[in-house]
């Protein structure tokens, strides 16, 4: 009886580690549709936990409320009490609608290169 209980016990210790396994994001280029109908190819990047998408060109986005997929900006950090250090950069969703590389005017690309996450 005492093995049986050991057996059982070490089962689901096994199956509880290998539950805790991360899987993967997909690493293949997947092709969104915009809801005015522009297409953006974009890669997803990170796990089932911690996940972001980004263009082909290392731009990264994210999905809004209406179904766009837009840029992220960096937000400067607030100062901490203690002197002299700051908090990490974060980033805050825009409304600017992201587009391929070939796509993209000028404006947006300064725009892009002034203010814009890039994780390459």
């Amino acid at each position: 009886m005492k093995k049986l209980l050991l057996l059982i016990v070490l089962v689901f210790s096994a199956l509880g580690v290998f539950a805790q396994h991360r899987v993967p994001a997909y690493g293949g280029v997947i092709e969104r549709v915009q809801p005015n109908g522009d297409t953006l190819h974009v890669y997803l990047r990170g796990d089932e936990r911690a996940h972001f998408m980004m263009t082909v060109d290392g731009w990264m986005v994210q999905e809004d409320k209406k179904g766009r997929i837009c840029y992220l900006r960096l937000v400067e950090g607030r100062k901490s009490k203690v002197e002299g250090s700051h908090s990490e950069p974060q980033t805050k969703l825009t409304r600017r609608v992201a587009r391929d590389a070939a796509k993209r005017r000028k404006c947006e690309q300064k725009w892009l290169e002034k203010r814009g996450v890039n994780r390459r």
